[in-house]
């Protein structure tokens, strides 16, 4: 071949000087600022929708009562002395054994969410019965509305209960939605759960779940 002559492409020389290129960095979703990994998310009240924020954006709405918008708490709680027995459970009205609850404003009621191959599907909890589970558990009382949820994961051998900001839930639904396949999953969503709940374990603060302010 002539030096001259011009050199073929190669396909996988592209594609890694692609996957080479820095990955575009997240933006805040109000003004556009520039995001560290570690940032803060905000609920839009009206359509239940989660956003990225920078801090200073984020301490605008870190106001319970803000109208719009509402900064999403990062703490976590693991509950450990929770009170939900099986029939308790039953009366939930659940078809699995893995769901959040959160007071919705928009819905003026406490809703249910639990994850499925096509994303969160959402339940209306029986009022008593969630009123009764408040009573026996009066952290329920405590939680910010819109913004943090109690996560219930009765998967495993021993019940699991957390008190946390909803984007870690929407965290959840999105792993189990990226790595479903087939009709019960497959290993790999199992695995992906599994790493969630040993990540949140490790990081939650063990508090009693029945009074924990």
């Amino acid at each position: 071949m002539s030096p001259d002559a011009p050199r073929a492409r190669n396909p996988l020389a592209s594609l890694h000087r692609f996957a080479q290129r820095p990955r575009a960095r997240e933006r805040c979703e109000l003004c556009s600022a520039e995001l560290s990994e570690d940032h803060a998310h905000l609920v839009e009240l009206a359509g239940r929708r989660l956003l990225c924020a920078c801090e200073p954006c984020a301490i605008l709405f870190s106001n319970p009562a803000a109208p719009k918008y509402r900064r999403v708490p990062r703490d976590a709680w693991l509950l450990r002395d929770f009170r939900l027995g099986d029939a308790q459970w039953e009366g939930l009205g659940l078809p699995i054994n893995l769901a959040f609850f959160m007071h919705s404003t928009p819905a003026g009621r406490v809703v249910a969410l639990y994850p499925s191959p096509a994303g969160a599907t959402e339940a209306l909890p029986p009022p008593e019965a969630w009123q009764t589970l408040v009573e026996d558990n009066p952290v329920l009382g405590r939680l910010e509305p819109d913004v943090e949820a109690l996560l219930v994961n009765r998967l495993g051998p021993a019940p699991e209960y957390y008190r946390v900001g909803i984007d870690e839930c929407y965290r959840l639904v999105g792993l189990i939605r990226t790595h479903w396949k087939g009709l019960s999953g497959g290993p790999a969503v199992q695995e992906e759960m599994g790493r969630f709940f040993a990540a949140l374990k490790q990081r939650a603060r063990p508090v009693g779940g029945a009074a924990h302010a």
